[in-house]
């Protein structure tokens, strides 16, 4: 979810500040980045078990050997929970899934070698460990209740406050694994523009990489269970915002729908105050009952806005949160899709057309039956693949236009060839699977812990 907190910044005495916060991070296009946040799950080759925190074989030594690579440390109560690189960090999610959160880079292909290099690192040591990564969008294997907790003191309020707003956040919590992208804005009706693209196009996003179709070893009727998971995590903080799409869409509108939003902590002293179910407004106010008299500085704002889950998340970028984790040729075809979408004007023109006159109803639709049926929701008398096959000719053709090319002089629209051949057969990733299961697995999950092990 996040390296360690770091409380600092202005103190905050106007809602103003909140609106600046937005507004200061509009960049132009010559300084547009992509950001790739990737997760994988850690296992014990021999039992197929997660690893715990702490032991010989376990995720705290899986970190510390990780810095023969020069990584550093971070550390939360003398625990390394975290490792940084410059601009990039290795992050424990909740269930102990190692995630690297990338640099923001300018290329795909740059995207792609640094995937490749993490991955690269994270094989060799856990060649040394005798524990294997695999990235699948939900836990095929282990129970809730044989997932390790990572000893972050936010994972721990979060845990506590989950059960009393949805049934399956601590599901969310320990047992997804996901890809996303961090795009810029370089105004705010340029947000606004992106930000409806990526709310209606999400559902696609998710059926492309639908990879989590099997719960405790058996299918459960889903192409991406995580996906589904997160209708019923928490109703505050999640789902598709369909006032994005009214008059009132802007920075302004976006600091409304947080400051609602209940917060989980706050960050002091090198430690997390639960303030669970409290509001930042009343913080502004001095009346936040955890810290009674005490106001937000910015980093508290920041915080804050990590903690809210909607399709997708602004922030000082945007994030485009959608899809399931996968195999690395996946990994490196996400920030493809959003960058040939997004970052290109004639793209995104073309993007906004196709989505434009979808219905509130009709977004919902496809957000709600993409995690059952994918790329064979129904919709306008069709399916959801043929929105699917535009989605992806547009991307392609906003990243031939980027023309940035490789040393080989291929530009990126390269990495969108696997979504383009899922989009034409209409056959999910997760339905691979399914297919394997039924036929030489023998109805096992056992062998993708083997055959799709990066």
């Amino acid at each position: 979810m996040s390296a360690p907190s770091q409380s600092g910044g202005a103190s905050i005495t106007d809602e103003r500040q909140l609106v600046e916060y937005f507004e200061n991070a509009c960049k132009p296009p010559s300084r547009w980045r992509l950001g790739t946040e990737h997760e994988k799950f850690v296992f014990d080759r021999e039992t197929l078990r997660p690893l715990p925190y702490e032991g010989d074989q376990s995720i705290s030594a899986f970190l510390e050997k990780l810095t023969r690579f020069g990584w550093t440390p971070m550390q939360e109560n003398g625990r390394t929970v975290a490792l940084e690189m410059g601009d990039c960090h290795i992050t424990l999610e909740p269930g102990g899934q190692l995630e690297l959160a990338g640099a923001p880079l300018y290329t795909i292909h740059e995207t792609c070698d640094e995937i490749h290099t993490h991955l690269r690192q994270v094989k060799e040591v856990a060649a040394d460990m005798n524990v294997g990564l695999i990235g699948l969008g939900f836990q095929p294997k282990w129970s809730r209740a044989e997932s390790p907790w990572m000893p972050k003191e936010r994972y721990e309020i979060m845990g506590n406050y989950m059960p009393k707003v949805g049934n399956l956040g601590l599901d969310m919590m320990l047992r997804t694994s996901t890809v996303q992208v961090n795009i810029d804005y370089g105004s705010e009706s340029d947000m606004i523009k992106k930000f409806r693209v990526g709310l209606a196009l999400q559902p696609i996003a998710t059926a492309l990489f639908a990879n989590s179709p099997f719960t405790e070893g058996k299918p459960n009727g889903f192409v991406s269970y995580r996906s589904q998971i997160w209708t019923d995590t928490d109703p505050d903080r999640c789902g598709m915002l369909d006032w994005v799409f009214e008059d009132e869409m802007g920075f302004e509108r976006y600091k409304d729908f947080a400051l609602d939003v209940p917060m989980y902590f706050v960050y002091r002293d090198g430690h997390y105050i639960d303030a669970a179910g409290q509001s930042f407004r009343d913080f502004m106010a001095g009346k936040l009952p955890a810290l009674p008299g005490e106001r937000p500085v910015m980093s508290d704002w920041d915080d804050h806005l990590t903690t809210l889950f909607p399709e997708v998340r602004l922030k000082r970028f945007m994030e485009m949160r959608g899809a399931d984790g996968g195999p690395w040729r996946r990994l490196c075809a996400l920030p493809a899709l959003w960058a040939g979408l997004c970052y290109d004007s004639t793209a995104l023109d073309e993007a906004w057309a196709l989505v434009a006159d979808f219905t509130p109803a009709e977004r919902n639709h496809l957000r709600d039956q993409a995690p059952i049926h994918g790329l064979a929701t129904p919709f306008r008398g069709a399916t959801m693949g043929g929105i699917a096959r535009e989605a992806v000719a547009i991307a392609q053709r906003g990243l031939s236009r980027r023309a940035n090319l490789d040393g080989q002089d291929r530009d990126e629209a390269m990495y969108l060839d696997q979504l383009a051949e899922i989009a034409e057969t209409g056959i999910t990733p997760a339905e691979h699977l399914l297919s394997l299961y039924e036929g030489r697995w023998n109805q096992s999950v056992d062998p993708v812990f083997h055959e799709f092990a990066y």
